[in-house]
């Protein structure tokens, strides 16, 4: 990858140390405490990153979230915004409070990192900015290191095209109860928006300067304040903490490392991936290790779950390989060869030494793309999308290989596809007597793609291969309860998203036995 020095993300930027500090919530000189513009909290609240004694709080400053320079109706001065924590939504009993700085240079966001918190508890929060007061939100811990708790509930989500229908399933899953959501990619996407992909009915024409693709900071940063308007999206924003990765249209469609399936030059494009990550940290409840330095941005992670669970958090776009001969290729020697990585060297050597040390009874890995094996020729010939985990099965071999030394049943999150997906991990894909390694539970899209179907021309094809236990089109989310003994996964799907009010459904459920995995389908 071609390196941006630090003071070139500066000039970039022009973020500042003590803007990142403040904005966290650590002691510094404060701001103007004064009067800020009316209803500043139009994109809502949100929580992230749950450790066993805190989490992190979000929200910015936006009374005009939608105002074309893309500061949110903010004047370009910094505010002092005050945070509660509480153990009840009344907030008789509050347990943390503080200030933290939202400045112009963050787009008036603020990444508050709580600690002191108890393990394992659910705790409600509030910000205020002057005289205003935010939307409550609800949050919780993850339990201690030596705890096992009974059970860990989680959905997954992916793929929300703002633009292509309405957040219909985030409705329903706000009503879940839900300790974590593991966020998988595409959060936005950066194609104008016009009246040849307008499908969500019941809502105006955007103004002209959605109708670009997103370049520049301003616009990545209106773009975040359109989708984060959803008031669906706000609510399970508020309902839960959130884990996060991204995908591509982060940034661009199909993007590898410095590589544009545009054209675009690396450095330029550099650039551009720059301000991208920016907006992303800006708008999501990250902490401020992920601040990115210029084009790089610490998205990988590890967290757990007491002795239940560990959470590895894939970053699948930012270090990968180039494509070997396009997006989509047969068995070719070059998608073969062994120093072919999805990962990158470093994140793969953290990868293995995690799963060598965990002692947790699950291993939940959230990657944006595909990991099972799927062959895309239903006759005698094969052919892969070099786009996800098929582009590059040697890297998949050294980590199923670390995952078969390790007494944790791996389960593999994913999305990207915008369909519903549950497949068998297996040690041998040509034979499907082999040894099933794990499951990967594929979950639908928010809103990608519009309304969907039960299945489609791709069915077929994706069914043809023996591992595949579940195919199916709509539009939806997936949600798991994990105890020590059993994983039962739910397949959540809305018939239409076009237009508001679809009822959800559980179009399949599944349970994985601990130790013992397989998709042993109940609904």
């Amino acid at each position: 990858m071609i390196p941006l020095e630090r003071r070139s993300f500066l000039a970039l930027t022009g973020v500042s140390t003590a803007a990142v500090v403040l904005g966290t919530g650590h002691p510094a000189a404060a701001g103007y405490d004064g009067k800020v513009p009316p209803a500043p909290f139009t994109l809502g609240v949100a929580s992230g990153s749950p450790l066993p004694d805190g989490v992190v709080l979000w929200t910015r400053l936006a009374p005009e979230p939608l105002a074309a320079d893309g500061h949110g109706g903010m004047p370009r001065r910094p505010y002092t915004v005050h945070y509660e924590v509480a153990d009840d939504a009344a907030f008789r009993r509050v347990v943390a409070r503080g200030q933290a700085l939202a400045s112009p240079e963050l787009a008036h966001t603020v990444h508050v990192e709580v600690r002191g918190l108890r393990s394992n508890r659910e705790y409600f929060y509030r910000f205020r900015a002057g005289g205003e007061i935010s939307p409550v939100g609800r949050t919780r811990t993850a339990p201690g290191p030596r705890d096992t708790p009974t059970e860990l509930r989680f959905a997954t989500a992916s793929c929300q095209a703002w633009y292509h229908g309405h957040f219909t399933a985030y409705e329903h899953m706000a009503t879940e109860d839900l300790d974590v959501l593991f966020f998988l990619g595409d959060y936005i996407y950066e194609y104008a928006i016009n009246a040849n992909n307008l499908w969500r009915q019941g809502v105006p024409m955007p103004a002209p300067e959605h109708n670009t693709e997103t370049v520049t900071l301003s616009q990545y940063r209106l773009r975040y304040s359109l989708f984060k308007t959803d008031p669906n999206l706000q609510a399970i924003h508020a309902h839960v903490p959130w884990l996060v990765t991204t995908d591509d249209h982060e940034v661009q469609n199909n993007y590898a490392d410095e590589w544009s399936e545009t054209g675009i030059t690396p450095a330029d494009f550099l650039r551009r991936r720059a301000v991208a990550y920016r907006a992303f940290y800006e708008h999501l409840p990250l902490r401020a290790v992920s601040l990115p330095d210029g084009p790089s941005m610490a998205l990988y992670q590890r967290l757990g779950w007491g002795r239940l669970a560990e959470f590895t958090m894939l970053d699948n776009r930012q270090y990968r390989d180039t494509y070997p001969a396009g997006v989509v290729t047969d068995n070719s020697p070059e998608r073969h060869n062994p120093d072919r990585t999805i990962l990158g060297a470093q994140q793969e050597r953290w990868l293995y030494e995690g799963i060598a040390r965990t002692r947790a009874t699950w291993n939940l890995l959230s990657t944006g793309v595909v990991m099972a094996q799927i062959d895309r020729d239903t006759g005698p010939g094969e052919l892969y999308s070099n786009d996800m985990w098929d582009g590059f099965p040697a890297n998949r071999d050294r980590l199923f290989a670390a995952l078969q030394r390790s007494s944790a049943t791996p389960v593999v999150l994913s999305g990207d596809i915008h369909r519903h997906v549950a497949a068998e991990l297996k040690t041998d894909w040509r034979d499907p007597d082999s040894a099933t390694l794990g499951v990967e539970l594929v979950g639908g899209s928010i809103g990608s793609d519009g309304d969907g179907a039960e299945t489609d021309s791709f069915g077929p094809l994706w069914l043809g291969n023996p591992h595949v236990k579940l195919y199916n089109a709509r539009r939806g989310y997936l949600t798991g309860r994990l105890t020590p003994t059993e994983l039962t996964s739910e397949f959540k799907t809305v018939p239409y998203v076009t237009r508001p009010g679809a009822l959800v459904t559980t179009a399949a459920r599944f349970v994985t036995e601990a130790g013992r995995p397989a998709l042993n389908r109940e609904v």
